[in-house]
């Protein structure tokens, strides 16, 4: 499972929700105009990556299912 690319593609994908959803949330406890300015465009893109993350691991799952 470990040696699959599915498998880590999708890992990397999570770690890279977690890392954009960790900066929106300190972004927005600081405040300020950064803040204002991308809060919306940091979350739009922590719901493409999570899109792609919820694919792959789909994906993934759908794939061992089926034995290959």
């Amino acid at each position: 499972m470990f040696s699959d690319p599915l498998f880590i593609f999708a890992g990397i994908a999570c770690l890279v929700v977690l890392g954009i959803l960790l900066f929106g949330i300190a972004t927005f406890a600081r405040g300020g105009e950064f803040n204002r300015r991308n809060a919306n465009r940091i979350m739009r893109w922590r719901l493409g990556v999570q899109f792609v993350a919820v694919v792959l691991i789909v994906a993934f799952a759908w794939l061992r299912a089926r034995g290959q």
